[in-house]
């Protein structure tokens, strides 16, 4: 029987530069990223080890993903996770700064 996931909220950490995953006050997955230009470099997802397999990185990455349109940046990725989450989710490609697009989407 699968665990319950408890209720995630994903918030962006500005002074950090990451996006979090919170479940009760606690940070237990993050997104790491940095700016270049006009665009925000997403380098690297994590999620806390007893925390996997519940969906939590899908979450987190579909919020980082859903603030970076709602701000109008473009995406340079480095992040094998989010570069398979993209290549799942085609709807978030157009994301991708065609010049500087970093790995290539469904690894």
């Amino acid at each position: 029987m699968a665990a319950q996931t408890p209720e995630v909220d994903v918030r962006d950490n500005m002074e950090s530069l990451c996006y979090d995953a919170v479940i009760d006050g606690e940070v237990i997955g993050t997104v790491v990223y940095e700016y270049s230009g006009p665009r925000i470099v997403f380098l690297h997802t994590i999620v806390d080890p007893e925390f996997r397999g519940r969906g939590i990185g899908t979450t987190l990455v579909t919020a980082a993903l859903d603030d970076v349109r709602a701000r109008g940046l473009k995406l340079s990725n480095y992040c094998n996770f989010v570069s398979a989450f993209i290549g799942a989710h085609p709807q978030y490609a157009d994301l991708l700064d065609p010049e500087h697009p970093g790995l290539p989407h469904g690894l």
